[in-house]
């Protein structure tokens, strides 16, 4: 608090010799307190709902209680997620929900697969020992978009993509060809996929032969052994891709 050219500090000097030189009981200095400190409490809590406005426009309505309270603790405000909550239900912020989409898996060929060398083992220590890829389909206007991915375990970061209007093993070589053109990994890379015709082509298994590349792939219906890829096509099409009427391919 300051009184002309004094400043005096609560925690410096004693109530009693503060509330002399300013000249006010007690009661008045307790209550000058108190509304200062309710102003400053209201103009935090009044920041960060317009905080969490923007951030839920900026996102398109996809984060929800956990990433908004990661992204207000990044902006220096200390909230739990229990606190988040009750400002997203103040600020009238809800996030979209997911839809369902159908699978575009195809394991029904007489192609040999590769063994699961893998085993779920997605933490890894370097980047280039590991990649898994993945397809998924976007709509547009024109008709079907085909996406192929590749993705570094260790970063998790897509290091190598291809879009095609049709599924073939074309759309993974090249998705490949990209990650080993950006990254150029050392031999024994171990390159696991699902059971899918394209992987599984001839025309991708050379490629994974010239580049001394170890195939791996999933059981049989069982999506959890590439979940990494799973997980990242599911905040693609929720945050980038279901929301959206893109009208060419």
């Amino acid at each position: 608090m300051k009184y002309g050219f004094i400043t005096l500090h609560k925690n410096t000097y004693p109530i009693s010799l503060q509330c002399q030189v300013l000249g006010v009981s007690r009661q008045a200095y307790y209550h000058y307190i108190k509304v200062t400190a309710n102003k400053q409490k209201t103009t935090k809590h009044q920041e960060m709902l317009e905080w969490i406005k923007e951030l839920a426009l900026k996102t398109d309505f996809t984060y929800g209680s956990r990433r908004m309270t990661r992204a207000l603790n990044t902006l220096s405000y200390g909230v739990s997620r229990h606190k988040v909550i009750k400002l997203m239900r103040e600020a009238g912020i809800s996030v979209r929900r997911k839809k369902k989409y159908k699978v575009t898996t195809d394991s029904k060929h007489q192609n040999p697969v590769f063994p699961n060398v893998l085993q779920r083992e997605f933490s890894v220590s370097k980047i280039d020992q590991a990649y898994v890829p993945d397809i998924t389909y976007i709509h547009t206007r024109e008709g079907w978009l085909y996406l192929a991915v590749v993705i570094d375990l260790c970063s998790r970061k897509v290091i190598g993509w291809s879009t095609h209007k049709r599924m073939t093993s074309n759309l993974v070589c090249e998705a490949l060809k990209m990650a080993l053109w950006r990254r150029r990994p050392e031999p024994g890379l171990i390159h696991h996929s699902y059971r899918g015709s394209q992987y599984a082509s001839n025309a991708f298994r050379k490629l994974l032969k010239d580049n001394k590349i170890i195939g791996s792939m999933s059981r049989k219906g069982n999506c959890w052994d590439n979940a990494v890829a799973e997980s990242f096509f599911g905040s693609l099409k929720q945050e980038r891709v279901q929301w959206y009427d893109y009208r060419t391919r």
